[in-house]
């Protein structure tokens, strides 16, 4: 494992749908490049199945990772990030979703994780749902919903360095290269 991040795509941009294999994807690379990683969680257990996945995702990526819980503060954790480490955040749906449900300023949310995301001085993996490829929602908030992750992830997308589309744990890359 190396810890020389020259060669690596500052932001690597990782969507899929859901249980599509994006974050396994995602922690592959981090676990790749750098025996030294951070993940940023934004998950938060509001019932039991969340509270099963979230155990699922820390059984799967091991010891090997620093954890840094930030459901809003995503541009704060990107401040604690040592030199050596490579970052995983997983994930922007969660983020969007968790900024919607304490009725903040999305667009001006969006531009402080965009902004930190590009001045964090390591490599960050930013994993997010594809949600624009499915049926239209029923309700107002499920579509309000889908309409911002599609906004943030066009702002992720453009941001990045490199972008993958993960569909049945196989990456597609939209944009840029992985070494």
């Amino acid at each position: 494992m190396t810890t020389e991040f020259t060669h690596l795509p500052h932001l690597t941009f990782v969507l899929g749908g859901a249980a599509s294999g994006k974050s396994r994807f995602a922690e592959g690379l981090a676990e790749a490049w750098s025996d030294k990683r951070l993940y940023i969680a934004t998950a938060q257990a509001f019932d039991d199945e969340m509270q099963v996945k979230i155990t699922r995702h820390q059984d799967r990526r091991g010891a090997g990772w620093r954890t840094i819980e930030a459901p809003l503060d995503v541009p704060g954790a990107l401040t604690q990030v040592q030199t050596d480490e490579v970052v995983l955040f997983d994930c922007a749906s969660l983020w969007l979703s968790n900024h919607m449900f304490a009725e903040h300023d999305i667009e001006a949310e969006t531009d402080k994780l965009i902004r930190a995301l590009q001045n964090c001085p390591v490599p960050v993996i930013i994993v997010s749902n594809e949600v624009g490829q499915g049926v239209v929602p029923e309700n107002a908030l499920a579509r309000r919903f889908r309409q911002l992750q599609g906004e943030v992830n066009q702002a992720l997308a453009a941001a990045s360095d490199t972008v993958a589309f993960v569909t049945a744990g196989l990456p597609h890359i939209l944009k840029g290269q992985l070494p």
